[in-house]
């Protein structure tokens, strides 16, 4: 199942992607995927026209940024002739118009594509660490890159691609710093910080994530876990404290952002009500109090020293605070404040937002949340763009087997990784559970298959192995391809988008939608 090598068989996987882009993507009409596609793309252009982001849902911050630099970049090369608002032409002049977009809405996707081949190498390089075994490696490279949400995400603009995959990213770097320790672990912890917050940036629902990366860090310590020589001398009290200073330092110069985005007269003209006693703040205070919590009863379990785990908590706080710093980049309230205060902003996507305001409305939501993903998991109750509930299928049994061989650690590292999935995508059904939301517990899956058939290798010599595999990844990849075929082949046309893009784009006129939606004078 393996049959290009690691190099090669990541080439190929990085190939056959391209091949899909273009086959169904990056050709296909440039209205059919306007939800984000136009949104992040005309923020993009009124940020090259002088002018200031508009879509701040949940807030796309980032992908705004890298569309902004890459419509720059291709003008300044002579690729890109439409990169700002003011070179549009009128809604008008149909055809002008049209051509415009088109090439608007190919580079925006091309910017998808070179994302996600990104995504998709970091992916490969944190895995092949992860396993000692290149080919199960190989084996979740395919799984990541050819799961729902990944080829979704890499033809069209959207936010969950760089949020989810930093937190995954970060996920994978501090399961590799808690199997072993070293003297620079405590600035792999502080890389990861970084990552969760900018992933934060990009869409509020990574805090799900984030949130859950302390408990899932928690088994993953080793007997090579406990702290290295240096950690236990005079000198790492040294280094601790300037960890300490540094981190103080940032969240000094900090401060006055997380004051604006918490400020009740700021979340309140984003729209934005209070969660918890009625005062913006308080659940992510706890958040850090449960982080560290968790880095604490690491250090218990795992033999790490008190000098390191200071340490390793001043670089937590250090990454994060200068994720948050990324805001400054292009500084707006309405993307400090959304940022802050994730889980109300949250709150307003809900099907039933009514419902989540009270207890036993949210605890019925909960409910109907597990019940939609067991029908999901099953796949025949409620199909779905999703090959990677097939995984689990073989994982949760998995589970057991490994248990009763006595891989008691391993067992309950894949379960917690499984329950992690469950209740983000339980979370998730309140807004349907698109297929651009497996980004989120995708990789979750996956990491938790690796490491079980790490432990299990012995499974690849049963007798049925190979051609359950084989039909897996063959069930995997035409999956995949599903949605994208879908959306490739529907019908329907860009009336719908005449319902948003007065409040989305209320600068660019768009010719189906004309006279209606032409800009006043």
């Amino acid at each position: 199942m393996t049959p290009f090598g690691w190099r090669g068989g990541v080439a190929v996987t990085l190939l056959l992607s391209l091949a899909s882009f273009l086959i169904v993507g990056y050709f296909t009409v440039y209205w059919r995927n306007a939800d984000m596609d136009f949104m992040v793309i005309y923020s993009a252009l009124a940020m090259n026209d002088g002018g200031a982001q508009v879509f701040f849902d949940h807030p796309a911050y980032l992908t705004i940024l890298s569309v902004k630099a890459w419509f720059g970049l291709l003008h300044r090369v002579g690729l890109l002739d439409v990169w700002t608002l003011s070179t549009m032409p009128s809604a008008a002049d149909r055809a002008a118009c049209d051509a415009s977009m088109i090439s608007a809405v190919r580079a925006g996707r091309i910017a998808a594509l070179l994302t996600a081949g990104g995504v998709i190498l970091a992916f490969a390089v944190l895995a092949r660490r992860l396993v000692s075994d290149w080919r199960i490696a190989m084996l979740a490279v395919v799984a990541f890159a050819w799961s729902g949400g990944v080829q979704m995400h890499l033809r069209i603009l959207r936010s969950e691609m760089i949020a989810a995959s930093f937190c995954v990213l970060a996920l994978i770097i501090l399961i590799l710093a808690a199997r072993r320790a070293s003297v620079p672990r405590p600035l792999a912890i502080g890389l990861a910080a970084l990552l969760c917050t900018l992933g934060l940036e990009n869409k509020v629902h990574a805090i799900l994530l984030i949130a859950a990366i302390p408990v899932l860090v928690v088994p993953f310590g080793t007997a090579t876990s406990g702290s290295v020589a240096f950690w236990r001398t005079s000198q790492a009290w040294v280094a601790a404290l300037l960890a300490v200073v540094l981190a103080l330092a940032g969240a000094f110069i900090v401060w006055p952002l997380v004051a604006a985005g918490i400020d009740p007269a700021n979340a309140a003209a984003a729209g934005l009500k209070p969660l918890l006693f009625g005062r913006f703040g308080a659940y992510q205070f706890a958040l850090i109090g449960g982080i560290a919590i968790g880095m604490i009863v690491f250090a218990r379990l795992w033999q790490v020293s008190a000098a390191e785990t200071l340490a390793a908590m001043a670089a937590a706080s250090a990454g994060a605070t200068f994720g948050l710093l990324a805001l400054d980049l292009s500084y707006d309230i309405n993307n400090v404040v959304v940022v802050l205060n994730p889980l109300e902003k949250m709150i307003t996507y809900v099907d039933a937002p009514e419902a989540a305001g009270s207890l036993s409305g949210a605890i019925g939501l909960l409910l109907s949340g597990v019940l939609g993903v067991i029908r999901r998991y099953t796949f025949i109750l409620q199909s779905s763009a999703r090959p990677t509930v097939f995984l689990t299928w073989l994982i949760l049994p998995g589970i057991v087997l490994a248990w009763r061989r006595g891989e008691r650690q391993v067992a309950l590292q894949a379960a917690l990784l499984m329950l992690a999935a469950i209740g983000i995508d339980t979370l998730g059904v309140r807004r349907g559970l698109k297929v651009e939301y497996f980004v989120f517990t995708d990789p979750l899956i996956i990491i938790a298959g690796m490491i079980l058939l790490d432990r299990l290798v012995d499974l690849r010599l049963a007798r049925f192995a190979y051609p359950i595999g084989v039909t897996l990844l063959v069930l995997h990849v035409g999956i995949s391809q599903a949605e994208p075929v879908k959306m490739a082949l529907k019908r329907r046309g860009p009336e719908e988008v005449c319902t948003w893009n007065g409040y989305y784009m209320p600068r660019l006129a768009l010719p189906w939608c004309v006279p209606s939606n032409l800009p006043r004078t």
